[in-house]
């Protein structure tokens, strides 16, 4: 009895400032376990195996930044380096753009506007395995459904994901498939402007698309 009022004297005795703090720490404690466990620990320890010759049979080997510098030295690194490059310069500002724009679109006032939003977050609801899956069929060199079109048009069929020339290019277009994540928040964000803000920015003399 003596040890429970005790305890409860304890917890009066916290600033709720404290107390709070406390139960953000228990909250996040399952999250911050998984990051350390299963994020940041992998991260520290491929920092310390790339530092070393490693053949999983047998102990690590120091050697230093020799890895390093024989990656600096392979054309491959420096062709994957520029590939990436591409990839981050063209795919990133696209995928924002063609969210916020889809975004822009799906906050009017119109009827049937929910369906479309729906139509839109779909792809991201699809398990990824099922999208790899349509986008290779889309894709094929031979059964493609792209390619089918190009030969109603007598274009020549492509090797989409096969082709170092269309390879990029194919997997920007699947990445720009599922944009319907960041145009919901977007959407979201569109939503919180308060609709007076609009009202007057149209009575400054706004069109629809500034405003």
């Amino acid at each position: 009895m003596h040890t429970h009022a005790l305890n409860s004297a304890r917890r009066r005795s916290l600033k709720p400032a404290t107390r709070e703090t406390i139960a953000f720490y228990l909250f996040i404690l399952p999250w911050l376990l998984g990051f350390v466990i299963f994020t940041f620990g992998p991260m520290i320890a491929s920092a310390f195996l790339s530092l070393t010759e490693y053949a999983v049979i047998g102990p690590p080997v120091w050697v230093g930044l020799a890895n390093y510098r024989e990656m600096a030295n392979s054309d491959l690194f420096w062709k994957s380096m520029g590939n990436t490059l591409f990839m981050v310069a063209l795919d990133l500002p696209l995928g924002l753009i063609a969210s916020l724009a889809v975004a822009v679109l799906l906050n009017q006032r119109l009827r049937g506007v929910n369906i479309f939003r729906s139509i839109f977050y779909l792809p991201v609801l699809i398990p990824t395995i099922a999208n790899i899956l349509v986008w290779i069929w889309i894709f094929d060199k031979d059964a493609g459904v792209l390619n089918y079109f190009l030969k109603l048009f007598g274009l020549p069929p492509q090797p989409w994901l096969q082709s170092e020339e269309w390879a990029k290019p194919s997997l920007i277009l699947m990445n720009l498939w599922g944009v319907g994540g960041a145009m919901l928040v977007y959407l979201a964000g569109l939503k919180g402007i308060p609709r007076e803000l609009y009202e007057a920015a149209q009575i400054d003399g706004s069109t629809s698309a500034q405003a």
